[in-house]
């Protein structure tokens, strides 16, 4: 496999000192110094391969491309395809399919005590935040009980992004699902304004502790309601449908939000000693169309063509690769130059990664992660990566990938498909009657994946 080595300046946090200001109440400055760097994770819903512009998308994102362009764009970045799943495995360093979560889930996803990215590195010193979805237990599995300390967005899957309620109702109630500190809480607005404004009040509030701030937008992800302000934005362009209008809007506008976190970044004196994280949860979704969800508000507004994952196959919810293949970038001004990454990296691999450039791993070795450090790899100080297994598992399929190869396995049928990813990417050609002992190999290796697994 290729491995694109970018230039790294000054790594080893031991001893780093990064200076960085904020502004107080009246707008001057302070210095203070950190040995540990900010963390930024930015976590779109349901964005595709091709719906970034970076990717030749005809979607506009001025802000995501910069970030690729001056940072590392990570190519082979594999997550979850579906929402729960992903969020579990970024936050516990484990395949979802450990704590029995292989789709969307509610109530206790994760073992309560169990530790996760933000009570490690909170345990570290750093102060932890969330704003957006999270989707990893109802209440009172909440952010709070995770090793965050603040805590805002809603709790559910999905939300109408005006009211913030959930898509149904209990005894002819609205769902509620908009909180701060998990309280809920009523407050107009979008919710990619709200996400945004709520991040940048975390960037801005003075502290004498890094932080790491996970920030989970509700778009592109149904049901889509953009103002004029986004749609006029493609006044002009033809779409297949006015879906996908709406589709392209919501990006751009979550994308002015990512700048509006950037310049917050810079506003304070705190974007060099910043690592910012961007990565899709899952492929892009086909469509979707609901006569009652959300009291029937958009019975009339069929979303008929959505995302786009194109040149990979498959959608959402599959484990071809346009369901778990997603755009992803790392972006560290002055540490990390522009370049890209070959290599397989799974979402998984973020908490090790993670903790272990923070300094927060001293008790990760009994934790049992399925993740890696690949902070090696993209600093370059190792360009040869060891061949690399990666294991899924849904309600559906499992699917394992050994290097170049990956088996799909469809649970219903036990058929078996074989996919040579370095020749045929858009898994084109089942090569699973041509190569038995390969297919044997894999299925041993998905057999021993699965004895980790409830």
């Amino acid at each position: 496999m290729k491995l694109n080595k970018p230039k790294i300046l000054g790594l080893s946090l031991v001893g780093l000192t990064a200076l960085f200001t904020n502004c107080d109440d009246e707008g001057h400055k302070r210095a203070e110094s950190s040995e540990k760097p900010n963390i930024v994770f930015i976590l779109p819903d349901d964005l595709g391969w091709s719906d970034v512009g970076y990717q030749g998308s005809e979607i506009k994102t001025p802000n995501i491309d910069e970030l690729a362009e001056t940072g590392l764009r990570m190519e082979q970045h594999y997550v979850m395809p579906t929402c729960t799943p992903t969020r579990v495995g970024l936050i516990t360093g484990k395949y979802p399919s450990r704590y029995g979560v292989t789709g969307p889930d509610y109530g206790e996803v994760i073992d309560k005590g169990d530790p996760t990215l933000a009570s490690l590195l909170s345990e570290n010193g750093y102060f932890t935040a969330i704003s957006g979805k999270w989707h990893m237990g109802s209440p009172p599995y909440t952010p709070l009980e995770y090793g965050f300390e603040s805590s805002y967005g809603y709790f559910d899957g999905q939300i109408d992004p005006y009211t913030h309620n959930y898509k149904t109702e209990t005894n002819l109630t609205d769902r509620k699902s908009w909180h701060r500190n998990d309280e809920y809480l009523e407050e107009e607005g979008h919710a990619t304004d709200l996400i945004t404004d709520e991040a940048i009040r975390v960037i801005e509030e003075k502290r004498d502790q890094p932080f790491f701030l996970y920030v989970a937008y509700s778009v592109p992800h149904f049901p889509l309601d953009e103002p004029e302000e986004w749609t006029s934005r493609y006044d002009g362009i033809h779409f297949t449908h006015p879906s996908r209008e709406w589709f392209a809007a919501s990006v751009t506008h979550m994308d002015a939000g990512i700048g509006r976190i950037i310049d917050a970044l810079e506003r304070t004196g705190q974007r060099d000693n910043t690592l910012v994280v961007f990565v899709s949860d899952n492929g892009g979704q086909m469509s979707w169309h609901s006569e009652d969800q959300y009291k029937g508000r958009y019975a009339d507004k069929p979303h008929k063509v959505l995302g786009n994952n194109f040149p990979l196959r498959g959608w959402k919810g599959d484990l071809y690769e346009g369901g778990i293949r997603v755009p992803a970038l790392l972006n560290w001004p002055g540490r990390v130059d522009e370049g890209s990454l070959e290599m397989p990296v799974h979402i998984s691999d973020w908490l090790p990664t993670l903790c272990n450039l923070t300094g927060s791993d001293q008790s990760l070795d009994k934790l049992n992660l399925d993740g890696r450090n690949i902070w090696p790899f993209v600093t370059g100080e190792q360009s040869k990566p060891e061949t690399r297994t990666i294991y899924w598992k849904t309600g559906q399929a499992y699917a394992v990938r050994e290097g170049r190869w990956k088996l799909l396995v469809h649970r219903n049928s036990e058929k078996k498909e074989l996919f040579d990813l370095e020749e045929d990417f858009r898994e084109n050609s089942d090569l699973s009657g041509e190569n038995p002992e390969k297919v044997e190999h894999l299925m041993e290796l998905l057999e021993k994946f699965k004895e980790g697994d409830r």
